[in-house]
């Protein structure tokens, strides 16, 4: 009964993580079509949580056609797999106990 509780509350905070870092992603996808200030801090901090992922998507599959990336865009559809994924293995942990 305990267990199921926990692997519930484990999978509702990865599920909350998921959903955090696909806003994240598209808020710098929406920066991304003005000029932001390159020195503001939230412009930073969506450079910082995001350049890692995208750059290395970018560096295997170059998803850049006619001057758009797609590369968010693929990001979003994989954390969207991942997100229900392990939220169905996670809840299917849960409720074998």
């Amino acid at each position: 009964m305990i267990l199921r509780e926990l692997f519930l509350a484990v999978a509702g905070l990865v599920d909350l993580a998921f959903t955090i870092y696909i806003f994240i992603i598209i808020g710098r996808a929406v920066v991304s079509w003005v000029n932001p200030d390159p020195y503001n801090p939230i412009v930073r901090f969506l450079h910082a949580a995001t350049d890692p992922v995208l750059n290395r998507i970018q560096r295997y599959v170059p998803l850049q056609f006619g001057g758009i990336d797609f590369t968010p865009m693929a990001l979003l559809l994989a954390l969207s797999f991942c997100q229900r994924m392990v939220g169905a293995i996670l809840t299917s942990i849960a409720y074998s106990f």
